[in-house]
C-alpha cells in the first residue's frame, strides 16, 4: 500500500496527461504531492527529507511550467531530483557518511567496502537517470517523455534493483548451509 501511496502523484500525472495536456498534468502532480504530504502530516506519519525535497522541486519546476506555460521546466524536474540524490550520496561519502548504508543497514549487514561500492553505484545510477531523462525529454515528443517517465524510469529502477540483488546475494548469510542447532530439550538425531 505504501508503494502505491508513494507513486500516487506520478500515476495521477500520467492519467491527467492522457486525459488533458502537460499543463493540467503538472497542476495535478503539484496538487497530488501537496495532498500526499498533507495526508502524512495529518496522520502524524514521518515525512522523509526526500519527500520534502520532491515537494520543493515539483513546486519550483511545476510552478515555473504553469506560470510561464513552458513544458521545459517540468521535463527538468526528474533530472533535478535524480541529480540531487546522486550528488547527496557522493557528497555523503566525501564527508565519510554513507547515506545508502544509513537507509539500508537495518535490513542488510555488509562489509564496509561493499557499502561504499553500493553507495557509488546508487550515485552513478541516479546521475545516469538524470541524463537519460534529459535525452528523452529533448529528443522525443512530450507524450513519449511522459511514457518514459512513468514506465521507462520505473523499469530502469526495477532492473537496477534486480542487478543489485544478484550482486549482493553473495554477501547474504547462507542459512541453508548450516544445520539447525538442537533445542535445549531435544536430543540430536543419530
Amino acid at each position: 500500500m505504501k508503494l502505491l501511496f508513494d507513486f500516487f502523484p506520478l500515476l495521477l500525472f500520467f492519467a491527467a496527461f492522457k486525459l488533458a495536456d502537460i499543463f493540467v498534468a503538472t497542476a495535478v502532480a503539484i496538487a497530488a504531492t501537496v495532498a500526499q504530504i498533507g495526508w502524512s502530516l495529518v496522520r502524524r506519519h514521518r515525512v522523509s527529507n526526500m519527500q520534502w525535497a520532491s515537494l520543493a522541486i515539483i513546486l519550483v519546476f511545476g510552478g515555473a511550467t504553469l506560470l510561464l506555460r513552458d513544458e521545459t521546466f517540468i521535463k527538468w524536474k526528474p533530472t533535478a531530483l535524480y541529480w540531487l540524490i546522486g550528488v547527496l550520496f557522493l557528497g555523503g561519502l566525501a564527508f565519510r557518511t554513507n547515506l545508502v548504508k544509513s537507509v539500508m543497514s537495518e535490513s542488510l549487514e555488509l562489509p564496509e567496502p561493499v557499502w561504499t561500492r553500493l553507495c557509488v553505484a546508487w550515485s552513478v545510477f541516479f546521475l545516469g537517470m538524470g541524463a537519460v531523462n534529459l535525452y528523452v525529454a529533448f529528443r522525443f515528443s512530450t507524450a513519449a517523455w511522459v511514457n518514459f517517465k512513468v514506465f521507462g524510469g520505473m523499469g530502469l529502477v526495477i532492473a537496477f534493483l534486480a542487478a543489485q540483488a544478484f550482486w549482493l546475494a553473495k554477501y547474504m548469510p547462507d542459512d541453508e548451509a548450516k544445520p539447525a542447532a538442537p533445542k535445549a530439550n531435544e536430543t540430536p538425531e543419530t
